[in-house]
């Protein structure tokens, strides 16, 4: 993946490969700017001194993870016909820890609740004096909002970054080439069905509704046929395989499924059902815009249909970040095969001082300090054992305990009971957590998300030696 690159005062320049970043290191024309993102600061060159091509941050928001794109833009023209391509510099996975938030407020309104009814004396209710202001979120919402802003504004101060595209609402491309299409015209568009099929895909999980196969391509079935009256609402759709489909044709739900009634019910419901995720997508998705377009920079938006036309157009594999690289205009993808870096919100820690049992009592207490030794959970530190059990070096996340003996995440796992005499810091903790992957080439999109092996840092211990 590409390396952030600073100049001496701290602005952003164009991105380079890791070779060159390497070799800049090794001559002493840069130093180690920040570890994860990766980054380096050169000492012998200035932002008036340096040539720029137009950069654009894509994002394709979701519930459980966004994805983060950073493309190159070249645009050509052949045969009056206008090209634009993405070469793809980094991928980037935001994981959301919205679920975890809504639990945790959940778990303390039980917690207090009870103590109020069992120690204390009566207090009346506060809930009629707190007003909601305009445009308020629930927590685990506007969570969603402030991470992807706070992420979007790091990579604007270590790249230079002149446009966003960012996927929202459904429009057609069809319409804004031609807008005197009408009719049947326009209903046979290009993205027919993409909208749709998009959306029960998610819904059910591309699997198989009458015989839950997964390995194997879906298409949209009409619960109650066309034939004997059913429409082509959403509520009247599910996925099927192409067998399913065929050998239950106009058959009534219940007749084909007359073996298995449980399952006709369970569809019934689901069919009726509406999506979790995507009504939180659907709630926050403006409030994301806004937020977008305080940064002062033009805003693209896309459909989810669309995204997922460029995809399968291109033959690019499903993810999160790659769905990023997709979003708005765009004719082709170059250098998609890049490795894809993790970044999980896992917070600053916790006003809990204590575990609770089942029950709401405490069963222990824990330490008053976040800090011990000098280390603070979620540091990344580089311990170097040199004998015993534990003999190597271990690069990682650290979980500090007061007795001095640390537990680090590694790309490998953890490791337990490491001394913090072994322990030295690379980079405090900022409430995240880094690994990086690789998409699977060519996977089939029926199997979601593309298949991930665990990678280590390109040169992360040459880069940590030169950084100390």
């Amino acid at each position: 993946m590409a390396v952030f690159v600073l100049d001496k005062h701290g602005k952003p320049l164009m991105p380079c490969s890791e070779k060159r970043a390497r070799l800049l290191l090794e001559r002493g024309r840069a130093r180690v700017h920040r570890l994860l993102p990766f980054a380096i600061r050169l000492t012998d060159r200035r932002l008036n001194d340096s040539e720029f091509q137009p950069l654009r941050l894509k994002l394709d928001p979701g519930s459980k993870e966004t994805g983060v794109a950073i493309a190159r833009e070249a645009t050509s023209n052949r045969d009056g016909d206008s090209t634009h391509s993405a070469h793809v510099l980094s991928l980037t996975e935001i994981i959301h820890r919205s679920y975890q938030i809504s639990e945790a407020l959940t778990a303390r309104r039980s917690m207090r609740r009870t103590r109020r009814g069992r120690k204390t004396r009566y207090r009346t209710a506060r809930f009629d004096n707190r007003r909601k202001t305009e445009g308020w979120l629930a927590p685990s919402l506007r969570h969603r909002i402030d991470t992807t802003a706070a992420w979007v504004r790091r990579f604007i101060q270590f790249a230079p970054i002149r446009a966003i595209s960012m996927e929202l609402v459904r429009f057609d491309m069809q319409a804004m080439d031609n807008p005197d299409i009408s009719g049947v015209e326009y209903q046979q568009g290009t993205l027919l069905g993409y909208e749709v099929k998009e959306y029960l895909l998610v819904k059910f999980g591309r699997t198989c509704a009458y015989c839950d196969a997964q390995a194997c391509p879906v298409e949209a079935e009409h619960i109650v046929a066309i034939a004997n009256g059913g429409s082509n609402r959403v509520s009247n759709l599910t996925l099927a395989c192409r067998p399913c489909n065929q050998k239950k044709g106009k058959l009534p739900l219940e007749v084909f499924l007359r073996g298995d009634p449980e399952r006709a019910k369970r569809i019934l419901a689901h069919a009726k059902t509406p999506l979790r995720d995507a009504a939180a997508v659907n709630a926050t998705r403006f409030a994301l815009l806004s937020a977008l377009k305080s940064f002062g920079l033009p805003v693209e938006t896309g459909s989810g249909g669309q995204t997922k036309y460029n995809r399968r157009r291109l033959e690019i594999p499903k993810s999160h970040a790659l769905d990023a690289a997709c979003v708005g205009v765009v004719s082709t993808v170059v250098d998609w095969q890049r490795p894809v870096m993790r970044i999980k919100c896992t917070g600053r820690g916790s006003y809990q001082r204590t575990r609770l049992t089942s029950h709401g009592f405490p069963r222990g207490y824990l330490m008053r300090a976040k800090r011990a030794f000098g280390f603070q959970t979620g540091d990344m530190v580089k311990a170097v054992v040199p004998s015993g059990k534990k003999t190597g070096t271990h690069v990682g996340r650290v979980a500090i305990r007061a007795t001095g003996s640390f537990n680090i995440q590694t790309a490998a796992g953890a490791v337990q009971g490491i001394s913090y005499k072994h322990c030295k810091l690379i980079q405090r903790g900022d409430g995240y957590g880094y690994s990086f992957v690789a998409p699977t080439p060519k996977e089939s999109e029926n199997r979601g998300d593309a298949s991930r092996r665990a990678l280590s840092l390109p040169g992360l211990k040459a880069e940590v030696s030169r950084a100390h």
